[in-house]
């Protein structure tokens, strides 16, 4: 993940899962994991531009995997954009 204050209202999320992942099928189920842990997960900071990258173990995670490590992700960002 990519994280950078951006100075504007809202959060903006970008996704990337690159072929590495597996095939069209396999990327686009990730893409949809994605989308959904990141509507789950409550709070992300505001004013924050975020870029999630799927690595390869993304498509043997499955959801529940994804949505842990994004909330665990956050909880690393939250710290690092109230500095900044």
């Amino acid at each position: 993940m990519i994280a950078g204050r951006s100075g504007q209202q809202g959060t903006r999320i970008g996704y990337t899962v690159s072929r590495k992942v597996g095939n069209a099928v396999t990327r686009n189920r990730v893409k949809r994991w994605l989308r959904e842990a990141v509507r789950v997960v409550p709070q992300w900071p505001d004013g924050v531009d975020l870029v999630l990258v799927a690595r390869a173990e993304a498509a043997t995670a499955g959801f529940d995997g994804i949505r842990t490590e994004l909330g665990d992700l956050l909880a690393r960002v939250r710290p690092a954009t109230e500095r900044a």
